[in-house]
């Protein structure tokens, strides 16, 4: 399999349109070729391009910074002599001083396909940005690793943020070149827009299902994106963040697990298992105790449950990582209706909105979790409708 990134650099005639033009890029520390060498340093090794500037989304350019909300300054590349923007630090919209620096703009970030995944934002804001700068936007393609399935409630109106770009499920099923196409006709953009595509991507092909697995390395995308595993059940554990549960931040396998000192792990499985069995199906989930060395219950030893989706159980199609972290979310509301799970804070520079709701796109997922009556087939059928609706909506704008 070829990346965009590998295509461009192998093939001079996709570099010709390029030609006397000033390139920017934007980039995160997964943005590397075959051989693992970052593209700011690929394409600085060109003699044919003239790279002008760069651009890190959330958590830089390097990757460099831990946690959500913690912001990347601005500064020189010391070897090339470029400006290097941050898009999460004074700004998440590019100034138009930083759009005065380039002609064309190459947007190399590999994805986890979720809607709340902020590089996902940072194309539509830089595809805004450049329809009204007059400026052109290649994508240069990268797997979706968690493959085409949808999953989840698509975002309502007013609920946009820069963890909601627009009206999309939870789990989108695309890849950021074809998110690009949807963005140009859903926002009425009339923006240059290119995609460099891959060649070889087989999302449904086992055992990857979306990741060429023993062809390419796995670099995190994002600090706590260590895995394949983290990429397959982090539309679920994702809300994981709106809650006071720990998602995992401060251990080895962060987004793959949830837990609390105080959760009866053994009885909220089993109250899962009773509520829903067939939204758990796809993967093994096991019983595990852990203790974050930072974040969310830091130094207190918590019990909690893991998901596996590395082994043989896996079930590409049959796994609904979703409904699984919204049944666990269940679970414990039942067992303990007064269990104060639902985290108040600022989350991705919202302030006037609980977190869980800003993740989901509206309060629809929290008011079916506190509400007493509420069962899984009622959320069954809004999500269900939703995802139907996506399923169709996006069928214009895939490319593979």
């Amino acid at each position: 399999m070829k990346t965009g990134l590998d295509r461009l650099l192998e093939e001079p005639k996709l570099r010709a349109p390029l030609a006397g033009k000033r390139v920017a890029l934007v980039a995160h520390p997964a943005s590397v070729t075959r051989d693992l060498t970052h593209a700011l340093d690929a394409l600085a090794a060109l003699g044919d391009l003239r790279l002008s500037a760069a651009f890190g989304p959330q958590h830089g350019l390097r990757g460099d910074k831990q946690d959500n909300m913690v912001e990347s300054p601005d500064y020189d590349d010391p070897a090339l002599g470029i400006p290097i923007f941050s898009l999460y630090g004074e700004v998440r919209r590019p100034s138009g001083q930083m759009m005065s620096t380039f002609d064309v703009v190459l947007i190399d970030l590999q994805d986890l396909g979720c809607r709340i995944y902020t590089f996902l934002t940072t194309l539509l804001y830089m595809l805004e940005a450049a329809a009204q700068h007059g400026k052109s936007v290649w994508v240069l393609e990268r797997p979706n690793p968690a493959g085409r399935p949808v999953e989840g409630l698509t975002l309502r109106p007013g609920w946009e943020s820069f963890v909601g770009a627009g009206a999309l499920p939870m789990r989108h099923g695309m890849t950021l070149g074809e998110m690009g196409h949807w963005f140009i006709e859903t926002f009425k953009l009339d923006v240059d827009y290119r995609v460099i595509a891959m060649e070889g991507w087989a999302p449904e092909a086992a055992p990857g299902f979306g990741w060429p697995l023993g062809e390419r390395a796995w670099i995190n995308p994002s600090p706590n994106a260590p895995t394949l595993g983290m990429a397959r059940a982090y539309a679920g554990t994702v809300m994981l963040e709106g809650t006071t549960l720990s998602e995992g931040r401060g251990t080895t396998r962060p987004l793959e697990l949830f837990g609390a000192p105080d959760i009866d792990a053994t009885a909220v499985l089993a109250e899962m298992r009773r509520l829903a069995p067939h939204w758990l199906e796809g993967c093994r989930l096991r019983e595990c105790w852990f203790e974050p060395t930072f974040h969310k219950h830091v130094g207190t030893l918590c019990r909690g449950v893991q998901i596996h989706t590395d082994d043989p159980a896996y079930d590409h199609a049959a796994f609904r990582p979703w409904r699984l972290q919204a049944l666990a979310f269940k679970a414990i509301r039942r067992l303990d209706p007064d269990y104060p799970l639902w985290r108040d804070f600022p989350y991705e520079y919202e302030f006037d909105k609980l977190a869980i709701d800003v993740i989901n796109g509206s309060p629809l997922l929290r008011e079916w979790v506190d509400d007493p009556e509420a069962a899984p087939g009622d959320l069954d059928r809004v999500a269900g409708a939703d995802e139907a609706a996506w399923e169709e909506e996006r069928r214009a704008h895939l490319i593979y």
